[in-house]
């Protein structure tokens, strides 16, 4: 279903010097929030708002639809730069495709390879800002298939500001997430790997581990996949490879998701790419195995037309799905498929 905003929604009917006047003094994040006259953002709470219907929604500015629409003002410089119309409408397509229920594309497997399902897992903030932080898994297959799971309330410590799931909560996320797993896909994986934005605590790692010997599974790998500042320098003018893996010690990794490529005898970005930096709290498979399935995971989002995504599908849907969950009531009805969110 396509909804199709009128301008006065999006604040797009401003003068320039009105949004400039508007944003002059507001912190650079925050600017994106006030486009709507808010703090709200409509965007997710329409997307939270239309899962009770089962009905994905594809929102569409002024500006996709209608040539004499003033773009809303960039972050960064107060003008907006409209990609091109080819790319406008592969991405728009695309993600009308996938919402259709059909996969556009999906991972290259070995069939000697073991099932295997991803999850990320992150924290978000609940809307009222007081509450504390809520998990939330994000599951995968190697066809691209997702599975939303909203987890409990986790109790932040004094000492600790990095939120943690409980021992017992660890169990029950990733019991429920194997659960919707098998509803939705009809078998069970062999292989369970966790993607999560923070280090991994004694307690979350004994109930993921009994969550996995409790499910069966034969093998596990925990890793916690977070942006790094660390880069490589390489002769020439372009930047190192996509895929180059620098490997620290035996549980830390830096990897190139974005970089130079040879198909394209160029480096297809605009900035100097960073790392991706992942650590391997516990693990079955050689670093080069995990570092080769976030590669192949960066590939997934079928929400533009960017074949080399910063960071695998796990963690930018987990974040994702956080914005817009935190607008659903906790006896909302919670869809289980990425197509409500995106």
């Amino acid at each position: 279903m396509l909804v199709a905003l009128p301008p006065e929604l999006v604040g797009l009917d401003e003068d320039e010097d009105d949004r400039e006047a508007k944003t002059k003094d507001v912190p650079q994040g925050e600017k994106e929030e006030l486009a709507y006259g808010t703090d709200l953002d409509l965007h997710h709470m329409l997307k939270a708002e239309a899962m009770k219907f089962g009905q994905p929604i594809q929102i569409v500015l002024p500006t996709t639809y209608d040539s004499t629409a003033k773009a809303k003002a960039d972050k960064l410089d107060g003008k907006r730069r409209l990609q091109d119309e080819a790319t406008r409408a592969w991405n728009l397509h695309i993600a009308l495709y996938y919402k259709a229920n059909y996969r556009p594309w999906r991972m290259v497997r070995n069939p000697n390879d073991l099932k295997t399902c991803f999850v990320g897992i992150n924290f978000y903030r609940s809307l009222d800002k007081v509450n504390l932080m809520t998990s939330m898994a994000q599951v995968y297959d190697e066809r691209g298939e997702g599975v939303i799971v909203r987890g409990k309330p986790v109790a932040l410590k004094k000492d600790d500001p990095i939120p943690h799931l409980s021992s017992e909560d660890a169990f029950t996320l990733i019991v429920h997430a194997l659960t919707e797993y098998r509803r939705e896909h009809k078998h069970s994986p062999a292989r369970l790997v966790l993607h999560k934005s923070s280090n991994f605590s004694a307690e979350e790692l004994s109930g993921f581990n009994r969550a996995v010997e409790d499910q069966r599974l034969d093998t596990a790998d925990f890793l916690v996949v977070e942006k790094s500042f660390t880069r490589l320098f390489r002769e020439g003018s372009y930047p190192p490879l996509r895929g180059t893996l620098l490997s620290l010690d035996d549980r830390n990794h830096v990897l190139y998701t974005k970089g130079s490529v040879p198909y394209y005898s160029t480096f297809p970005g605009m900035y100097v790419p960073r790392t991706l930096r992942f650590k391997i709290a516990q693990g079955d498979e050689s670093p080069r195995k995990l570092a080769e399935e976030i590669l192949a995971l960066t590939k997934l989002n079928w929400n533009n037309t960017q074949f080399d995504g910063g960071e695998p599908i796990t963690m930018r849907v987990a974040r994702q799905v956080g914005k817009v969950l935190k607008y659903v009531a906790v006896d909302g009805v919670v869809q289980p498929k990425y197509s409500f969110y995106m």
